[in-house]
């Protein structure tokens, strides 16, 4: 069989969130967690990523790029898109009150005070200056050694 790379773009809505769920769990299973996909959002949740401590989960919101949105509100929900070189994975309402502390123009919009949500087709240099810190690196791929049995 031959392996041919997927070209993003010309994914279906339903196929990029699969795409990005696989790509968001590579990481954070560099990170210590493994990811376990809700088959429908529960409170607002798209996964849950458990860390290896057994004691720290974590109700994530998936998106393709950064996103605020009123129904997130008070649900101790975190969101997280892919980028290159690795993930962004914030705490909603944390991030949304430090967005709106620092840009007053999202309250104001169409977006936000008829629809109830806010997203950014990019990230913004301001915007990215408050993620840095919520941006998760991919590690190099790790090649296990072949099993030789004795």
């Amino acid at each position: 069989m031959q392996f041919t790379r997927i070209d993003y773009a010309a994914l279906n809505d339903r196929q990029r969130e699969n795409y990005n769920f696989q790509k968001v769990s590579g990481v954070l299973a560099d990170y210590g967690f493994s990811t376990i996909r809700l088959t429908a959002d529960w409170q607002g949740a798209d996964f849950v990523a458990q860390h290896q401590d057994g004691v720290t989960f974590l109700r994530v919101q998936l998106k393709g790029r950064p996103v605020f949105d009123k129904k997130y509100q008070g649900k101790d929900l975190f969101l997280c898109f892919p980028a290159p070189g690795g993930i962004y994975l914030y705490p909603h309402d944390a991030m949304l009150d430090l967005v709106l502390a620092r840009r007053r123009s999202v309250v104001g919009t169409l977006s936000w005070d008829k629809h109830g949500h806010y997203s950014f087709p990019s990230i913004p240099a301001w915007l990215e200056q408050i993620l840095r810190p919520h941006f998760l690196p991919a590690s190099p791929a790790v090649v296990p050694e072949p099993v030789t049995k004795l």
